[in-house]
């Protein structure tokens, strides 16, 4: 069983840039994947309770800002009915606009995961640069320190294992949330035409 107290001393100072960078890292992975749940971005059924309120003709103001409060979905939904009266074009620039920010919103983080799986093995290749340098600074002419040539080498190797070890998940999960992120884009760019299609008369 590893000990990771130990494996952290032999790593030597480097190894707690790459620590900081794994928990911030955890951090964004368990906060995307609970914020980015399928029921809370685009809710089942959502659509339908809001054509039924169009052609009740009862989407009043209160009702359109509960639904921007509601989910993204709500909130591209409402940038639509806030333009129901107003010309086909005008109410797709007005959805593609709430669109857009949804999905900064849903963005968000990622740009710091990203960087972390990016520099990671950086950070790695670091450490093990410094490995390097102390085990060459304790080899003096005629003489050679042990001990010191096995601290270089850890900090090497423990250096570049933990940044690839880092960077692997980081990676992994990056690509997930935004092939999520893809795909919720897409769905709500349909639901929003089905809902610019009705309000425009040209789907019952």
């Amino acid at each position: 069983m590893f000990d990771l107290f130990k494996i952290v001393q032999d790593a030597g100072w480097p190894i707690w840039p790459l620590l900081f960078a794994s928990v911030i890292a955890l951090a964004i992975i368990m906060e995307r994947s609970w914020k980015l749940r399928s029921h809370l971005i685009i809710p089942s059924g959502l659509l339908q309770k809001v054509l039924g309120e169009v052609k009740g003709d009862s989407a009043e103001e209160n009702m359109v800002a509960q639904l921007e409060r509601h989910s993204p979905l709500g909130q591209v939904l409402a940038a639509g009915l806030k333009n129901r009266y107003a010309s086909r074009e005008v109410m797709k620039e007005t959805i593609e606009e709430a669109g857009r920010v949804v999905t900064h919103q849903l963005e968000h983080y990622l740009t710091t995961l990203g960087t972390i799986a990016s520099i990671a093995p950086l950070m790695g290749l670091f450490g093990t640069v410094v490995g390097m340098i102390a085990m060459f600074a304790s080899q003096v002419p005629g003489s050679a320190d042990p001990q010191m040539l096995a601290h270089g080498i850890s900090i090497a190797l423990y250096n570049t294992g933990f940044g690839i070890l880092i960077a692997i998940p980081s990676m992994i999960f990056w690509r997930h949330f935004r092939a999520k992120i893809d795909g919720f884009v897409v769905e709500m760019e349909q639901q929003a035409i089905q809902l610019v299609e009705v309000l425009q008369g040209e789907r019952a």
